[in-house]
């Protein structure tokens, strides 16, 4: 189905046609005065001075010609030239009954040209645990992910671990100086190693940060992890068995951690697996005259004379030849594009990330790792900050932990359903677990990822106001109210939505007609947030319908059943609205 307000701009283009006016000026576009009208068009302003005419004048003709159209209640020319429109009742019926014969989709076509997109996002180091400064990036990156797929494109996640560097050979040589009997660190082993790894997550996650505080104090013990890396990377046996248990260990943990959030990833890939490409990147690059030498290290110049600040030289390798994040997340792109040719690939990260990504997706394009056809780009998101406005911390001042995040979040939640002595405790905690996953990714997508927000526990858990309860609380009273209906003997099978007869009936309806434009703009834009809005809107207009029409109590059958089907295709479009934003609703709360 096309949109909704492609149709209305259609006709009234088409009005503008037939009154001798260019196309280009019939583009209508929603009210930003809903007092007065429901859409508008302020063509012949702009149309009045080509056509050396007034321009009320000009919207006097069209007015005239729309008088007849089918599409409008009302088309009214006001001064000084504007059009007023407001929807014809039965024709906005009949759209929304064309959304109903079309479940799942609801009349949002899919693209017709899919694209193969990649997603960057999650980025988690091995052997640490997810703290709250992963949040952000698994939410928004999951959202972006199930958007795009909807609207019909091929989309795959990829988690992109820290597995490689300087990190990896402290936890080796922390490990060595623990167990030293081990065979990983018995040169002349040759022997197959243990498949059970000599480490569980929770001393790994121990491990990690004590050798880390060494290294710092020690600079004898920073070498040896600097030497221990140097030796992984270069193919030591026993340091390369090491590094499998370690990531087996945690990417299991990882997974459990993220499907708490019902956050999914195609694909587990790490910096590991760019290894193997970086050699013949490198020699490419020197080769074709791109890569040189800058005090010891291996450069790309990737500044532009339109530059209004210095970026400096993409660094290829260190003057030691250690690879840094530049060389993996380049080599990287080597491997997606050779496997998965993307027409794009989109980066979820930190925006204080923003120097580093200009360089490598610069020095990609500039090499030729990267075709012109391919976008890159770049999603900077803000902080996640506490009350005091400051990155989010536990109270002792410290990362907290993202499991600890949810922990207390399912706790808060809990207490607010027990409260209600409507469920039994089983049943309250498995509802608080959907309900507070709502809350958590609600308050953070419906905040434009560029910005900082701050993560309010107390409004996010709150079911009034602009929050992911108080949309799920809207779905859930619209279960309640045709649960009832069902258990009256009563179906809308085969009843239509009919015409609007209150003002609050015809707002729900205008607000779901807008579906399909909030979902395509949510994609082009990759913003999830525009969903978020979309759904606040739609859920106080079903709010305000529900308080202000009796439908159980309703006399006439037809129109009950009219109202049924409305809530019908309520019901199905806010469900596959929170199921892109990455959650779900409970029977009841």
């Amino acid at each position: 189905m096309q949109k909704i307000l492609d149709l209305i701009t259609a006709e009234v283009t088409k009005a503008f046609m037939e009154c001798g006016y260019q196309e280009k000026y019939g583009k209508v576009t929603l009210s930003n005065r809903p007092d007065l009208c429901e859409f508008q068009c302020n063509g012949a302003m702009a149309a009045a001075k080509e056509y050396k005419k007034a321009p009320f004048m000009i919207a006097d003709e069209v007015a005239a010609r729309l008088s007849d159209s089918a599409l409008f209640e009302t088309a009214e020319s006001v001064k000084p030239g504007f059009l007023n429109l407001k929807l014809d009742n039965a024709y906005l019926a009949d759209y929304l009954q064309g959304m109903r014969g079309d479940p799942g989709r609801f009349g949002c076509e899919k693209a017709k040209n899919p694209k193969m997109i990649m997603i960057d996002y999650g980025g988690p180091n091995v052997a640490k645990p997810l703290h709250v400064g992963h949040l952000r990036s698994a939410i928004i990156g999951e959202s972006i992910k199930r958007i795009g797929r909807f609207m019909g494109h091929n989309m795959t996640g990829d988690v992109h671990l820290g597995d490689w560097g300087l990190q990896m050979g402290l936890i080796i040589t922390e490990l060595k100086g623990r167990k030293p009997e081990l065979s990983y660190f018995d040169g002349d082993y040759e022997g197959s190693y243990p498949e059970e790894a000599p480490f569980t997550i929770s001393e790994l996650e121990e491990i990690y940060p004590t050798a880390s505080a060494k290294s710092k104090e020690d600079p004898v013990y920073k070498e040896a992890a600097m030497q221990a890396t140097y030796e992984l990377q270069n193919g030591r046996r026993g340091y390369q068995a090491l590094l499998s248990h370690i990531l087996n260990v945690s990417v299991t943990d990882l997974k459990r951690n993220y499907e708490n959030l019902n956050v999914s990833f195609d694909l587990w890939k790490g910096e590991s697996d760019a290894d193997p490409f970086i050699p013949d990147m490198v020699q490419k690059m020197k080769d074709d005259g791109y890569a040189y030498l800058s005090e010891g290290a291996l450069v790309v110049d990737v500044k532009e004379e339109a530059d209004t600040k210095e970026i400096p030289p993409c660094m290829i390798l260190k003057s030691d030849g250690a690879a840094l994040y530049n060389t993996t997340d380049l080599a990287t792109l080597v491997w997606r594009m050779d496997e998965y040719h993307p027409n794009e690939i989109i980066y979820v990260v930190d925006k204080r990330q923003e120097l580093h990504f200009i360089q490598v997706f610069r020095c990609a394009k500039k090499t030729g790792i990267v075709g012109g056809d391919t976008k890159l780009k770049f999603l900077g998101f803000g902080t996640m900050n506490g009350k005091d406005g400051k990155p989010f911390k536990t109270r002792e001042g410290g990362i907290m932990r993202l499991e600890t995040l949810l922990s207390e979040i399912n706790e808060e939640m809990y207490k607010k359903i027990a409260d209600n002595h409507t469920m039994d405790e089983e049943e309250a905690r498995e509802t608080a677990k959907v309900v507070a996953l709502s809350a958590v990714k609600y308050g953070d997508l419906s905040n434009q990822a560029s910005k900082d927000y701050i993560f309010d526990i107390d409004r996010f858990t709150s079911f009034e106001g602009n929050t992911g309860p108080y949309i799920l609380y809207t779905i859930v009273r619209i279960k309640s109210i045709l649960a009832k209906y069902r258990a009256l003997g009563k179906t809308a099978e085969d009843a239509r939505i009919l015409p609007a007869n209150s003002e609050s009936e015809k707002a729900l309806m205008l607000e779901l007609a807008g579906f399909s434009a909030a979902m395509e703009s949510a994609f082009e834009e990759a913003a999830p947030h525009r969903v978020c809005a979309y759904i606040y809107g739609l859920s106080n207009a079903l709010n305000h319908f529900y308080h202000t029409t009796k439908i159980l109590a309703e006399e006439d059958e037809q129109a009950q059943a009219g109202y049924i089907c409305l809530l019908e295709l309520a019901k199905g479009v806010l469900e596959t609205c929170i199921d892109v934003l990455g959650f779900s609703a409970p029977e009841r709360m």
